[in-house]
């Protein structure tokens, strides 16, 4: 072991001094790839013991998966991006708090206002199609709240956490190296809009305006925050939380007496203009909150 270990030393030594002198291009791209590098294998493994062997070799990307079959392939592709991460912090000689992971009861605090301040913005939102008589509400079937409940928010705190470590964390101030802030948060929003479409194109496409404009929203709650994750973190999550919980439970019926590009393209808020709103009426508030 000790042999092993002398002989990759000098390599090693090699790759922090090449890593701490990078580019931003590089420094992204190796995050990048060493991430779907290390995903790619487990994910064919799932793949292929989820729907077998022949399915797996028969996937067709243009066809949107089942929710059974994309839990399988996200879950080790999330629980991946802090490991490769951690990686390339390590070369880089760098630390989770340069990109906005703090790790204390402040960021705790930050989570719990961002939450908060999604559910109330998200709720507003539908109070006012409930009022100008664009949906209603399945009172029937609030019942299955309780059973959902929980591991909907377990796994929207995961993916709430893990895209703003990415995408605001890393990526953001990766960017702010070679760019000012606006546009290190515009390319960054960006690629977080794009990457949407590996899963669905059908869907998606009419949201990448909204997913952008939610992408600058959660750039200026870091900056709200103080360079901190917690507020974007609380906010991400709920907005998966909440949307999550409409889908799942099937929440809310749209009675169809406005269009769809005002409540949203095949149900999806951030496909319409409601949802827009709802995003801009956060972002105002969070640019009140910056000033103080």
């Amino acid at each position: 072991m000790s042999i092993l270990i002398n002989y990759l030393q000098p390599v090693v030594n090699a790759l922090r001094a090449f890593m701490e002198d990078a580019s931003v291009l590089v420094v992204v791209m190796a995050f990048f790839i060493g991430w779907i590098g290390c995903w790619l294998p487990i994910a064919a493994i799932s793949a292929m013991s989820t729907t077998g062997y022949a399915n797996a070799l028969n996937w067709q990307p243009n066809k949107p998966l089942q929710p059974e079959q994309k839990l399988p392939l996200l879950v080790p592709l999330y629980l991946l991006a802090p490991l490769v991460l951690w990686g390339v912090i390590w070369l880089s000689n760098k630390s989770f708090a340069d990109y906005g992971f703090m790790g204390n009861l402040a960021m705790l605090g930050s989570l719990s206002l961002g939450f908060g301040l999604g559910v109330i913005s998200l709720a507003m939102m539908f109070t006012c199609q409930f009022w100008l008589g664009w949906c209603y509400l399945e009172k029937s079937n609030i019942k299955l709240i309780p059973s959902i409940l929980p591991s909907i928010f377990l796994i929207a705190l995961l993916v709430g956490g893990i895209e703003e470590l990415v995408f605001r964390g890393f990526l953001l101030t990766e960017l702010e190296r070679d760019y000012p802030i606006w546009a290190a948060g515009a390319i960054s929003s960006l690629i977080f809009a794009v990457l949407h479409l590996v899963w669905e194109q059908r869907e998606t496409i009419p949201q990448l305006p909204g997913l952008w404009l939610m992408g600058m929203m959660l750039v200026l709650a870091r900056i709200a925050d103080r360079g901190s994750l917690g507020i974007a973190w609380g906010l991400h999550a709920a907005l998966v939380w909440a949307i999550a919980t409409v889908d799942t439970a099937e929440l809310i019926t749209y009675t169809g007496k406005t269009s769809e590009w005002l409540t949203g393209k095949n149900k999806k808020p951030l496909a319409g203009a409601a949802g827009i709103i709802c995003v801009l009426g956060t972002g105002l508030i969070l640019w009140l909150l910056s000033k103080y």
